[in-house]
């Protein structure tokens, strides 16, 4: 305040540019509060302001600043960055800062964007069907649902009354076709409610309470629903080097998880990548009701060429469109491919503010960022009374696959689910990529209810042998590899047999494949289950004097490899005559 008095500077809603250093720009004479919108230069490029020190501004801008220079002028909005709500999202391609890129497309004719060019998130000519659910004398409150909009043939939209709106008594309804920004709701106190809200991205959006998720999201990808399951509302993290399957297993994650709404967010990712996103959605059929899977998708792209700075704020982008649908009581898978991509954004921006940088050059506040983050995930009671759950999948690109960088051991700190790919498992052609000894899940305890109601009593129970198999194979194959397996004990050399069925039939799956690439949970329970079945009577025969060899040369026992690719309608009688013969041909042998 005393330097403004002695240096008799002004401020108004114009400043000045003073320097321009990449995407972070400086100016003065602004009057301007932290996080408000501002346009940057002749061109009108959209920044935001992120550090006030006097009179001097500091905006990192969401476009390429080239040809910028001093002098020229900064425009304030007065307001922070915010997204529009409303019906139209879902089915729409966005970049970092909810700019629909049909759109900018049409409009620039081009599939190369000018800068300084906009469009509002959501198509405020388009015209809907408003079916209202209040009628006049109703009291509504915040966050009330008013009314029904078919957004997609696969999702309503409810119009809600705003979070930050006190509510009321109703006096006035509409039913019809409107535009989002017409009133369809009117209170009496002369309040009127659109179908259209927007709402600041930092800040999340308000419930009543956040509660443990006892229901799975379940994915399909029998690896994770078997061993190491995800809740919805939860969190989880991908992390892998280059070429492990991280976007494979989210794009799957996308198509198949057992969620009302998906919201993908491309931050920083390889520009090839997101083209076959963009591409293969649209094409995709959604497995729950046959309609296209985009019917319920809304996607953010952000690739690698883009500008930073958006890179930074995508991901706050994505969770705000996330909470809107939550609060109509939907479940939200959100997947943000990468969140190292979005740190190293925040890296870059630091540097370029001068900050003291922390661990490997990242920011002080890297934790911090990553757990206001990750903490807008989980199942909520709304302030509607509905309840709703935003589950959130990170993937993260440890530089070199080490996970000990600070990207990853700060996400860790935050997620309660690992699911860690592993470059050598990729290499053998083992997909999903992901190391059973590595990973794990804080979830399963909390979710065992769900699975013993609602597909088997004893499915904790085969979990565990399942991973027990798996850890003493882990520990055998150290002491293969320095004396052979010949030399092993055949109850060893045969619990590694019965490790390789687990490997080979149960973990891998194939994304490729129309059959495998959604296994149900009761499917993923069977297949468990007879190799199990296997274990079990081949220890017996073993316990009866029977050779390693005659008990893996049955003839029954390769075809346990070939349930997973049965169709879902013929794989029980296939179980069952597998099941059938092993025990037959097993118990022959004694």
């Amino acid at each position: 305040m005393s330097q403004a008095t002695d240096t008799d500077a002004t401020v108004a809603d114009t400043g000045v540019i003073r320097s321009v250093s990449g995407p972070v720009v400086t100016a003065t004479d602004l009057d301007a509060r932290m996080n408000d919108v501002v346009y940057v230069g002749e061109e009108g490029l959209m920044g935001e302001v992120i550090e006030i020190e006097g009179d001097v501004t500091t905006i990192q801008v969401y476009e390429e600043t080239s040809g910028v220079g001093p002098g020229e002028p900064v425009d304030n909005t007065g307001e922070p960055l915010t997204v529009d709500l409303g019906p139209g999202m879902l089915d729409t391609i966005y970049d970092g800062v909810q700019r629909p890129l049909d759109v900018l497309e049409e409009k620039m004719n081009s599939a190369f964007l000018d800068r300084g060019v906009d469009a509002p998130g959501i198509d405020l000519e388009e015209e809907w069907e408003f079916t209202p659910e209040v009628e006049e004398g109703d009291q509504v409150e915040s966050g009330d649902v008013v009314g029904v909009v078919p957004e997609t043939v696969t999702i309503d939209h409810k119009v809600m009354v705003p979070p930050d709106e006190e509510g009321g008594v109703v006096s006035e309804t509409k039913e019809g076709t409107f535009t989002v920004e017409e009133p369809v709701v009117v209170l009496e106190d002369g309040t009127e409610i659109t179908m259209h809200q927007e709402w600041p991205v930092r800040d999340k959006r308000p419930t009543v309470e956040k509660e443990t998720p006892t229901t799975p999201l379940v994915s399909g990808q029998r690896i994770l629903d078997g061993l190491f399951p995800l809740a919805k509302g939860g969190t989880a993290a991908i992390p892998g080097p280059f070429g492990s399957g991280k976007t494979v297993t989210q794009q799957s994650l996308a198509k198949f998880a057992d969620a009302d709404i998906v919201v993908y967010i491309g931050c920083g990712e390889r520009g090839n990548e997101m083209t076959e996103v963009i591409e293969d959605f649209p094409e995709l059929e959604d497995p729950k009701s046959g309609n296209d899977l985009m019917a319920r998708t809304c996607l953010i792209a952000n690739t690698s060429n883009m500008p930073v700075a958006a890179r930074e704020s995508c991901v706050y982008t994505g969770i705000t469109i996330a909470e809107h649908y939550r609060d109509m009581g939907y479940d939200v898978a959100l997947m943000a491919d990468s969140t190292s991509r979005w740190a190293e954004a925040m890296r870059e921006i630091s540097s370029r503010l001068e900050e003291m940088p922390g661990e490997e050059g990242y920011p002080a506040y890297l934790a911090a960022r990553l757990s206001q983050f990750y903490e807008r995930a989980g199942y909520f009671q709304n302030v509607n009374g509905t309840e709703g759950s935003i589950s959130v999948i990170g993937a993260v690109s440890p530089p070199g696959g080490d996970f000990s960088e600070p990207v990853t051991q700060n996400t860790l700190r935050i997620v309660k689910t690992f699911w860690a790919l592993d470059s050598d498992l990729a290499e053998r052609r083992h997909f999903p990529a992901i190391n059973w000894n590595d990973s794990y899940s804080l979830y399963r305890d909390q979710l065992d209810d769900w699975f013993r109601d609602n597909v088997a009593e004893d499915w904790p129970d085969k979990r565990q042998w399942a991973v027990d198999t798996l850890d003493e194979e882990d520990e055998l194959q150290e002491i293969v590899q320095l004396v052979g397996k010949d030399a092993l004990p055949e109850d060893q050399r045969l619990t590694l047999e019965v490790a390789r069925f687990l490997r080979e039939a149960y973990l891998q799956q194939n994304a490729l494949h129309d059959v495998d690439r959604y296994c149900p949970p009761e499917k993923t329970y069977d297949i468990l289950g007879l190799i199990k079945t296997f274990n079990d009577e081949a220890f017996d025969a073993l316990d009866a004097g029977v050779p390693v060899e005659e008990i893996t040369s049955v003839d029954a026992a390769p075809k346990i490899n070939r349930v997973a690719t049965t169709p879902d309608d013929e794989y029980e009688a296939f179980v069952a005559e597998i099941e059938e013969n092993l025990v037959e041909q097993l118990r022959a042998l004694y």
